[in-house]
């Protein structure tokens, strides 16, 4: 991920761990996390990735998928001499052509990214 969706991400988690602080005041963290309440960032992260209602609830959108043949197809042309050829996923490997596509949006901003 590049830092623009890094810095979302934050900002994201941030609220989470403001708001979870106010639906919880008088419990430690320690207890929070023990009993569940209190997600690390890369859990609060999977689960908007694997949980649509616990996405929605925070507004944190993220979405990977796979690049077809044809759209790494264009990365190539785009970065290379265009021969208007399409090879296969393992050229495309040698050549560090991404292979994934991840989306993240958060307070009516998204960001795109290639891995």
């Amino acid at each position: 991920m590049n830092k623009e969706q890094e810095e979302l991400l934050g900002a994201a988690y941030k609220r989470y761990l403001i708001e979870d602080a106010r639906i919880l005041p008088n419990m430690s963290k320690e207890k929070m996390t023990e009993l569940g309440f209190r997600l690390t960032k890369e859990e609060f992260i999977n689960k908007c990735k694997t949980d649509n209602e616990f996405s929605e609830m925070w507004g944190l959108k993220i979405e990977e998928r796979e690049l077809s043949l044809e759209e790494r197809a264009t990365i190539w042309n785009n970065t290379h001499n265009p021969v208007g050829n399409i090879y296969t996923h393992n050229q495309y490997d040698e050549n560090d052509i991404p292979t994934k596509l991840i989306t993240i949006s958060y307070n009516d901003k998204t960001i795109e990214s290639y891995e």
